[in-house]
């Protein structure tokens, strides 16, 4: 009877320093998680939240005067906490984790639309915040983590039951609207946009620089998000789109290197016989890369741009290859597809 008691006190000793243990990281997000359930990338107009930084008095000030306005799924803002505090709930037991994580997640359920997109902000309209976002992988992020929720996916098994079936219908609402925002070329769908009119769902401008456009690097990330999913003969149709317009838009013959020289970073777009890149923004009815500037104006030829610009913003990438060398055949096997 005394062993059956030790082993009943052991274990409640056990489970009582699972539930209180810390992370470090994990505790810092817990401080900066705003009172809608979001995270900011900004405290305000010149801090940026930087988990590294001790937390200190002064600091602390500063996040607790932090408003909702700052919540924003933008530079990975929100789902990289979620992610963090459920890696961190899975090794500790901690149950303020979880329960945090848990109100990150009804924040993403929050801020989506009826129709299915994501703005860049919520509840934050001002400027292009309202608009539908991709830039950045905005909502493609957001809907990772739904996804991951709704399968019980990487962890996310302990989210509330609740939780999940509210997951399955935004997950399903977010593929609805990839699909249509999918642009259409002469009748022909293409890739997608960076930002999109939140009611009229057509393609919008951001900032300055960033003009109405095709984007490749969110368009990489919006393929392999519908990759994941049970294949339909949509999700086919607009994946197998969307691989043919990279290959038919690719760059050969350049490169594109980014350096520093004296504190300063340097990109520099130059010849390389053994290099296959693409520009991050095509203009959409002719399919030609172009670059937007400060001032608004839109240019064709990457040398008259800005210098600010052309050195203060990556313009060309090479992400589509790795797409359409390995991601796409192996999606082509894995769903028994022929090109």
């Amino acid at each position: 009877m005394k062993f059956k008691i030790s082993i009943l006190i052991f274990s409640f000793i056990t489970l009582t320093f699972s539930a209180q243990a810390k992370d470090t990281l994990a505790e810092k997000i817990l401080i900066y998680q705003l009172p809608n359930g979001g995270w900011g990338k900004q405290l305000d107009d010149k801090s940026v939240v930087n988990y590294s930084l001790p937390i200190d008095k002064n600091l602390l000030k500063k996040i607790k005067a932090t408003g909702d306005d700052h919540a924003t799924i933008d530079n990975n803002a929100t789902s990289r906490e979620i992610n963090a505090l459920i890696k961190a709930y899975q090794s500790t037991k901690n149950p303020e984790y979880l329960k945090s994580a848990e109100k990150g997640i009804k924040y993403l359920l929050i801020m989506q639309y009826e129709n299915g997109g994501f703005p860049q902000y919520y509840p934050n309209s001002g400027l292009y915040r309202k608009q539908v976002t991709y830039n950045d992988n905005a909502m493609i992020n957001a809907l990772t983590v739904l996804y991951n929720v709704a399968g019980s996916k990487n962890d996310f098994n302990v989210v509330d039951p609740k939780l999940k079936e509210k997951s399955v219908l935004a997950v399903q609402k977010g593929i609805q609207c990839i699909l249509k925002t999918q642009v259409m070329q002469k009748g022909n769908p293409s890739i997608w946009a960076d930002q999109y009119n939140e009611i009229t769902l057509q393609p919008d401008k951001a900032r300055a620089f960033e003009p109405i456009s095709l984007a490749t690097g969110e368009s990489v990330n919006i393929v392999r998000f519908l990759m994941m999913q049970l294949v339909t003969p949509e999700i086919e149709s607009s994946v197998k789109a969307a691989v043919k317009w990279f290959k038919e838009n690719k760059i050969d013959g350049y490169s594109y290197n980014v350096s520093k020289q004296n504190g300063k970073t340097l990109r520099i777009l130059k010849e390389d016989k053994s290099s296959v890149i693409w520009a991050r923004f095509y203009d959409i009815p002719t399919n030609k890369p172009l670059f937007g500037d400060r001032d608004g104006s839109v240019k064709y030829n990457y040398n008259e741009v800005s210098e600010e610009r052309r050195n203060g913003y990556s313009w060309f990438g090479d992400a589509p290859g790795k797409l359409i060398t390995e991601e796409y055949p192996k999606w082509l096997e894995k769903s028994n597809l022929s090109d």
